[in-house]
């Protein structure tokens, strides 16, 4: 899976779900942008980028279920985004 090629309620669904801290959310953040990981590195000065990048995709597969991702999408977070309008 590729983090860039996600839609925006897909990205809010794993950051509700995922439980990243500080760091492992700046790395998604940028993934999604799709800033290579070297570059990630350079941005986060942050010399084990592999082993985050390996966190963050553990956690982002430990909450990838299609079922629940879209009945979430579709009854907390479309909900949310009309009642902002």
């Amino acid at each position: 899976m590729k983090v860039y090629d996600l839609n925006l309620p897909q990205i809010e669904y794993y950051r509700t779900f995922c439980n990243f801290d500080e760091r492992e959310a700046a790395l998604f953040e940028l993934r999604r942008k799709n800033i290579p990981l070297e570059r990630c590195a350079e941005i986060l000065k942050y010399e084990d980028i592999k082993k985050l990048s390996q966190r963050v995709n553990r956690k982002v597969l430990s909450v990838s279920n299609a079922k629940r991702m879209d009945e979430w999408i579709e009854n907390v977070y479309w909900k949310n985004v009309i009642q902002n309008q």
